[in-house]
């Protein structure tokens, strides 16, 4: 009888450990999110951080140059949570690095879009024309399938955006050269190619407009940009308040007020799109 009560004993206290440890988890106040570069960090700062520490939260905000850099980040425990990809950027990280994301809220996205400083419309579009486009595999889809609503290239059937390159283009009604360069350096690269494919973030961050875009992606709701965390972090009280955060009408308000979020994608959540 006496070893029984002391396995009792010992059940008890692995299982009162156990709901500490939860209760821990749950709890958390001390969180960290990471960014790449742009737009979305400074949504973040402006309107979700001070939502945050109203509730009690110090939030830390860790930028990477590199939106290849957040994800083991994330998975190193060094960051919580991370405001830079889309829905199918992170399905194909989760495949090919056995993780285990998910999202919990989409924000406020910006669509790419094809700008030039060399040339004021498309129809100077001719063979030979080169064009940047984002070194990723997932933006470098998007990219392409924008020239190919125009008619520029065709991509071959039965590509997806998890198994896409650049071997999956074909000349169309041009032979296009492609130039392929980091989805931050296009922008900044505009003068040495003819056209060049802009992650929309990145145009709101130099203060020009999303509109001004001699072609504007129509973004289907797998590229909108995500808060993404670790899966067994889905039922955490911070990461519920992280999501309620960027649903709130608190933070449809500061976007809505802001003129360089013109012609971002809006949540669902607040009932427009």
């Amino acid at each position: 009888m006496k070893k029984i009560g002391i396995a009792i004993l010992i059940g008890l206290l692995l299982v009162l450990a156990s709901c500490g440890k939860e209760e821990k988890s749950v709890d958390k106040k001390n969180i960290t999110v990471g960014f790449g570069v742009g737009t979305y960090e400074e949504q973040f700062r402006k309107s979700i951080l001070p939502i945050l520490e109203d509730k009690g939260y110090k939030v830390n905000i860790k930028t990477f140059s590199q939106n290849m850099q957040v994800n083991p980040a994330m998975q190193e425990g060094s960051i919580d949570a991370s405001i830079f990809q889309s829905t199918a950027y992170m399905e194909g990280v989760n495949k090919e690095q056995k993780t285990d994301m998910i999202g919990i809220s989409f924000v406020p996205s910006a669509p790419q879009g094809l700008y030039s400083k060399n040339h004021k419309s498309l129809s100077e579009v001719k063979d030979g024309t080169t064009v940047a486009v984002p070194n990723d595999p997932v933006n470098q889809e998007r990219a392409v399938r924008i020239l190919e609503e125009l008619g520029w290239v065709k991509v071959k059937s039965n590509t997806k955006t998890i198994n896409f390159n650049l071997n999956s283009v074909e000349p169309n009604k041009y032979d296009i050269k492609l130039k392929v360069l980091d989805p931050a350096q296009i922008l900044v690269s505009l003068a040495d190619v003819d056209y060049g494919v802009v992650n929309g973030n990145y145009i709101a961050n130099a203060g020009k407009k999303i509109t001004d875009a001699l072609k504007v992606e129509n973004t289907p709701k797998q590229h909108r940009i995500i808060v993404s965390i670790n899966k067994k972090n889905k039922n955490t009280k911070w990461a519920k308040d992280l999501k309620a955060a960027y649903e709130s009408t608190k933070f449809e308000k500061y976007i809505k007020s802001q003129g360089k979020y013109d012609g971002f994608i809006l949540p669902e959540a607040w009932g427009s799109n």
